[in-house]
């Protein structure tokens, strides 16, 4: 036969031994005992066959030196055994691989999964270290490209919990560490002596070190840091495959951290960005009361196209400057020229008390930008003058200012203009306005009117609401008279869509008290 095959009888001992047989196993003949003539699990397997009667179907395996076969038994009519042996060291090698690939992949698509999870940056390096201790290596240490000549570094031992430090060493004492961090391929463990190891380099509790892996963490574009595996003298070292799955995991940890990177910078960015174009919170200026809310159409987004400022006088007696505004549009494009906007309006403070003048020069900012938008906005000057508040009122195409008297008197104001950023000329009348103690005006969006809601969820709140609710507002402070009417509005529309909806209350307070300090005389106003 061409395969090697061996008889036995019940007794165990050998009948029969072909020469590829005895080939396989030296030293067997006839008649000797098969067991100590072949390996135990074949001995053990022919007693079983004898013991629990014939049986074809019977499959045992087991290595033969440094190869594995597959032993099949042939029973005969006298009892005697057929044992043919096929070598399956090949097939055995090759599903080993199949399941170490399978385990490779599974575990590299839930290190993606979970490191991808999470847009923080010290999570990512602390998922990283913590997945590589687990199933790369006895310790790994994540380093982060240097800041401010510190490493940042998370350091993690099998079974452990990351720990981050910040080190003032030299990755020039790691062989490969320093180049790993700019992003050049790794050098091979083998060049690397793990006798050489700086002392920082080694986690407390660790023991010595038998063999060290380097490799970069890959950004997108920008290095990501660097990835340091440790195992244990007496443990196996790293495996050539080993460190090109250590790369593989790097590839993907070196994304995730890149990537969170890229979003804490473009974070940090929007914050410092936004500060500008976010509302500002009112307060009191010189004896007038101001209060200002804001909601924008998306309840995920802080910025849209509606807009209030308030700029207190240069010097005490001359009046604030404020300025409620809505952008054609929603989201950040409104966004965006809302800030341009406001930033015009802020460099034309000086010419503040003509406002037509600004409106003229605002109106020729916005027709020759590159912007197709345009804009409506009402503008108050405000200051305090014998215990009332004189306003003047210019609107530019923007819904009349309210004027709320004492006794719960709702009155529109005057004053009525043409859009801003449409035509040549944008003319617009000013209206004088008092306001005595207790009295308030109110300046508002048209997505305060206009938003849809009600029992059937398709009526607009509209102004007689708005009066309405305005009316029952006398006496009540600034803040109180903005949050009354967002109130009334979010109730109003629910969970319906909307537009941007902003709100300003300039508002006379009831007391004024003066106090002198210094020799001088200082207002004190109490609303």
């Amino acid at each position: 036969m061409p395969c090697p095959v061996l008889v036995a009888d019940p007794a165990g001992a050998v009948l029969h031994v072909n020469a590829q047989a005895g080939g396989l196993f030296p030293g067997i003949r006839s008649g000797a005992a098969l067991a100590g003539s072949v390996p135990a699990w074949l001995a053990d397997a022919h007693a079983r066959q004898v013991a629990d009667g014939p049986s074809d179907d019977v499959l045992v395996s087991g290595p033969v030196g440094e190869r594995t076969f597959e032993a099949h038994p042939t029973v005969q009519d006298d009892g005697d055994v057929v044992w043919w042996f096929v070598d399956d060291t090949d097939h055995r090698l090759a599903r080993e691989a199949l399941r170490m690939e399978r385990e490779r992949t599974a575990f590299l698509t839930e290190a993606s999964n979970t490191l991808l999870s999470s847009l923080n940056l010290e999570r990512c390096m602390d998922v990283t270290a913590q997945l590589a201790a687990e199933h790369l290596a006895d310790a790994a240490l994540v380093i982060a490209p240097p800041s401010a000549h510190r490493l940042p570094v998370v350091v993690c031992l099998r079974g452990g919990a990351p720990q981050r430090f910040q080190w003032d060493v030299d990755p020039g004492e790691v062989p490969g560490l320093g180049e790993a961090l700019q992003g050049f391929p790794p050098v091979p463990s083998r060049w690397i002596d793990p006798a050489s190891a700086p002392a920082w380099l080694v986690p407390d509790g660790f023991g010595t070190v038998g063999s060290i892996v380097v490799t970069p963490l890959p950004g997108h574009g920008v290095p990501a840091g660097a990835l340091i595996l440790l195992r244990r003298s007496g443990e196996t070292a790293f495996s050539e495959a080993e460190e090109v799955f250590a790369r593989l995991f790097a590839a993907r940890a070196g994304a995730a951290m890149s990537a969170a990177r890229l979003y804490a910078e473009q974070s940090s960015l929007s914050r410092t960005l936004m500060q500008d174009l976010l509302p500002p919170v009112l307060r009191q200026i010189s004896g007038v009361d101001f209060a200002g809310g804001y909601r924008p159409s998306k309840d995920r987004e802080r910025i849209g196209g509606d807009f209030y400022d308030v700029h207190p006088a240069a010097t005490d007696g001359e009046a604030s400057f404020a300025v409620l505004g809505d952008v054609c549009g929603k989201g950040l494009e409104a966004a965006v020229l809302t800030g341009k906007i406001r930033n015009t309006l802020q460099a034309l403070l000086p010419m503040a008390d003509d406002h037509q003048r600004m409106i003229d020069l605002l109106n020729g900012a916005l027709i020759n930008s590159h912007h197709t938008r345009f804009a409506t906005l009402v503008m108050a000057s405000a200051v305090r003058k014998a215990g009332s508040v004189r306003l003047q009122v210019t609107s530019a195409g923007h819904p009349p200012a309210l004027i709320v008297r004492s006794d719960g008197t709702v009155e529109e104001g005057s004053s009525r203009g043409t859009l801003v950023g449409v035509f040549p000329t944008a003319r617009a009348t000013t209206a004088q306005e008092t306001l005595a103690p207790g009295e308030f005006c109110v300046l508002f969006t048209d997505g305060i009117t206009e938003a849809k809601g009600g029992p059937l969820g398709d009526e607009m709140f509209g102004e007689d609401r708005l009066k309405d609710a305005l009316a029952q507002c006398s006496g009540m402070p600034a803040e109180a008279i903005v949050e009354h009417v967002q109130m009334l509005v979010s109730q109003w529309v629910g969970s319906a869509t909307h537009d941007d909806m902003a709100v300003m209350v300039i508002a006379a307070p009831r007391s004024h008290h003066l106090s002198a300090v210094d020799g001088h005389t200082r207002g004190r106003f109490t609303a």
